[in-house]
């Protein structure tokens, strides 16, 4: 895929809640998100014939979470999957961390080669950034309306995210292997 194709793949979704939500409400913008989440995944299977693992377990949970708030007509759990969805990934990356297995070279392993001090730093930095993301989850949902939550989710944690990754370059840049060294990895 294209990385455009990919954009719109990935990020149609989640345009998809906001609109749905900002002319229906939650709870259409829900039933919304849920199909266009699962149609997102047959786009990339039909595309790569693949499925990526993110977009995976992000379809899990927007499926769970989503049926959770149709099925009991709260609107509470939608607001949870932010949260538990990333403090999933950050107890992986932790865990992983512990563990000393990183489970972020698997997953980028063929986009970037570094050496095992530059992944275990940016599992450990992307960890903390799960949970801050968690976090900042919780405290606006719990404090503003449905619709600023919907605003924030669509355009808070995108841009936040975006913002963390290009802070990240300059790691990635000192622990990137030299191309013959990642070919023999």
């Amino acid at each position: 895929m294209t990385p455009f194709t990919r954009l719109l793949v990935e990020g149609g979704p989640l345009a998809a809640f906001f609109i749905a939500n900002a002319r229906a409400g939650i709870m259409t913008g829900t039933g919304v998100f849920m199909a266009a989440t699962a149609l997102s995944l047959l786009i990339s299977w039909r595309l790569e014939r693949r499925v990526p693992i993110m977009p995976l377990v992000g379809c899990f949970f927007v499926l769970v979470f989503g049926g959770l708030t149709l099925w009991l007509e709260d609107e509470v759990f939608i607001k949870l999957k932010p949260t538990i969805v990333n403090l999933l990934f950050a107890t992986a990356l932790f865990t992983g961390l512990a563990l000393r297995r990183n489970l972020m070279k698997p997953l980028l392993g063929t986009v970037m080669s570094l050496d095992e001090e530059g992944w275990r730093r940016l599992s450990l930095r992307w960890a903390c950034f799960f949970v801050l993301l968690a976090v900042l989850n919780e405290v606006v949902w719990r404090s503003l309306s449905t619709d600023a939550w919907v605003n924030f989710k669509v355009f808070g944690i995108m841009p936040l995210t975006l913002l963390f990754s290009a802070t990240q370059v300059p790691l990635i840049m000192r622990h990137q292997l030299p191309e013959k060294e990642a070919g023999a990895e």
